[in-house]
């Protein structure tokens, strides 16, 4: 992703998002609240404002470039959308959020779905673990 992301969204060029779009795609970290974005871009003495970034992620979401997901005991935290499915298990203890794709599980909620007679559209799994 890249500036021709924004625009190609339907979004003008700012620097709000261009500076949110870099952290996204460059991070090692995968999964960001906008508290955590807040944070970074501070560090980087950026004057971008919590309600900014805010309005950023619902507009980049809104236009495809990212998820929200709401986990359970916690914020939400967005991910850039780069169309591949993934699943996800949020370790309890310290909120570190682990992606996944395991093809197996992938086939057996299809034929679970068929079996009840559906057609399986889209889904969403998410494990809450913690270290053993």
């Amino acid at each position: 992703m890249n500036k021709n992301d924004i625009k190609e969204a339907g979004l003008k060029i700012t620097q709000p998002r261009v500076q949110i779009l870099k952290i996204l795609e460059t991070s090692k970290e995968k999964h960001f609240s906008a508290e955590d974005l807040y944070q970074l871009l501070r560090e980087e003495d950026s004057k971008i404002g919590l309600a900014t970034i805010y309005r950023v992620l619902t507009q980049f979401e809104t236009a495809g470039l990212v998820i929200r997901h709401n986990f359970e005991g916690g914020q939400a935290v967005f991910e850039l959308d780069k169309g591949e499915h993934h699943d996800h298990i949020v370790d309890m203890k310290n909120g570190k959020i682990i992606e996944f794709h395991d093809e197996i599980i992938e086939q057996r909620q299809i034929e679970i779905a068929k079996e009840h007679g559906y057609k399986l559209l889209d889904h969403s799994l998410i494990l809450y673990a913690e270290p053993e």
